[in-house]
């Protein structure tokens, strides 16, 4: 049979008396992940004050995590509900792709965030000369093109693979290691390819972050003041506990069945899940509801909206 006529069945492995949990919190972390994002763009885009690089990077940030929860999520309800969902060839890699540029470009970008607190503290005096608005569109335009140049090669190699046994993948939305498990073919490239791409654009900038928020914490100790100490240890660890929810699980599932090392289900489809709803929900927790600029933006902002709901004002 041609791939072309493949209509693959999505089915989530999740045990019935726990179907109806799951299906409660991961509604409950959309509505928040779309509240959370849409705030801090609305907020960030009718704020003169906050264009800004720190703040044009953020709203980047909450653009993907609006994108990639819109695609993710409401999917993987309506397969829990219905159990199984008959997707067709074409329409699964797509979404396929579309998820995986995603998370790369979110990788990439939170490794430039990184590196632009790093500059900011380490490097102050060269901060202006080095992030410029021109600098960070140029990142934010940059990363998806290179993000989809990455993703393409999976389609390209899920292309070949044919479906001989089995048209059934056991994952909430459509998944290149489950392709690749349940099809036919045993060629070691396949898998290897997810790892090397992984690599690049999930570990690398996985230890680039380390290294920048090191390097933040090692300047924090020349503080004086206590209470800038603790503001910027807390800053530091509260960034790095969303970053490795994201990087974590997603470098776990995507390396380790490249370097041979395989995985239950059960475990990947949690990996994956998690590295893909929780961080768009904490993201503007962190990176945004912590800061005093854009907790005085959305004061004024709802308080407009209750005397005089006219965006001009601000």
């Amino acid at each position: 049979m041609s791939n072309t006529t493949i209509s693959f069945s999505l089915h989530c492995v999740i045990s019935p008396n726990q179907r109806s949990f799951t299906i409660v919190v991961l509604a409950l972390i959309y509505l928040i992940s779309l509240f959370g994002n849409l705030l801090v763009i609305l907020v960030i885009t009718f704020n003169q004050k906050l264009k800004t690089p720190m703040y044009i990077l953020i709203s980047a940030l909450s653009v993907i995590d609006l994108a990639n929860s819109t695609i993710v999520i409401p999917k993987m309800l309506a397969d829990l509900h219905f159990e199984f969902s008959a997707v067709p060839y074409a329409a699964c890699l797509l979404q396929m792709c579309v998820i995986l540029i995603f998370e790369e470009t979110e990788s990439m970008l939170l490794m430039f965030m990184a590196i632009d607190r790093y500059i900011a503290i380490i490097h102050p005096l060269r901060y202006r000369s080095l992030i410029t608005m021109k600098s960070v569109w140029t990142v934010i335009l940059v990363l998806p093109v290179l993000a989809f140049l990455a993703s393409t090669s999976f389609v390209f190699l899920a292309s070949e693979l044919s479906f001989c046994h089995s048209n059934i993948l056991h994952y909430c939305f459509c998944d290149y290691f489950t392709m690749v498990q349940v099809a036919c073919n045993h060629d070691p490239k396949f898998l290897l390819l997810l790892s090397c791409i992984a690599i690049i654009f999930g570990l690398g900038p996985f230890l680039l972050i380390l290294f920048s928020y090191g390097q933040i914490g090692f300047a924090a100790l020349k503080i004086r003041s206590v209470e800038g100490k603790s503001k910027a240890y807390s800053t530091c660890l509260t960034h790095l506990l969303v970053v490795g929810c994201f990087y974590f699980p997603l470098l776990t599932s995507y390396i380790l069945p490249g370097a041979g090392v395989k995985l239950s289900v059960e475990v990947y489809n949690t990996m994956v899940i998690i590295g893909n709803v929780i961080p768009p929900m904490m993201n503007p927790i962190i990176y945004s509801f912590r800061n005093k600029e854009i907790n005085s933006s959305i004061h004024r902002f709802f308080t407009r909206m209750k005397t005089a709901p006219n965006m001009n004002a601000w």
